[in-house]
């Protein structure tokens, strides 16, 4: 395939897809970082009010100068803004706080560290209620329990 048709197909995709002007599209392809044209697609197909190569652009430039978006940490990839009050600071810190500010990024800490959580934290760990699907399932745990004291 000739390379200007493959351009024009990757144009009227991007179009189509993202419900974008030509111009916009052109603009997104000729991005010069690819990371950023990833999060500039992102921006496009997440938010309403972002419809335009430029806003995308300039919403991105804004994250990027937030301070709490900064990295505090390249091993785990915590922000400033997840920062821990408890202990030094980001997810290597495990087990050294309470650990509710980590529980809290437990899905970001994991994709950093190409760790799985093995356990849901909301469910009951012997019979599974309240976890995944539905959180309103109650455990029957100690109702079993209860039942085989009173006989």
């Amino acid at each position: 395939m000739p390379k200007n048709h493959a351009r024009k197909k990757e144009l009227a995709d991007l179009k189509a897809e993202l419900g974008i002007k030509h111009t916009c599209a052109i603009a997104l392809l000729d991005h010069p970082d690819p990371d950023e044209t990833q999060m500039l697609v992102e921006y496009l197909e997440t938010y309403s009010d972002i419809s335009t190569y430029k806003e995308a652009v300039d919403f991105l430039r804004q994250e990027q100068n937030n301070p709490l978006s900064q990295i505090l940490c390249e091993k785990c990839d915590w922000t400033v803004g997840m920062a821990c009050p408890e202990c030094p600071g980001c997810g290597c810190y495990n087990g050294r706080c309470s650990g509710w500010r980590h529980e809290e990024y437990q899905a970001q800490m994991d994709a950093a560290t190409g760790e799985d959580a093995d356990h849901d934290l909301y469910g009951c760990d012997e019979c599974g209620a309240g976890s995944g699907g539905s959180p309103y399932e109650e455990c029957v745990c100690y109702d079993e329990d209860e039942e085989g004291q009173a006989a």
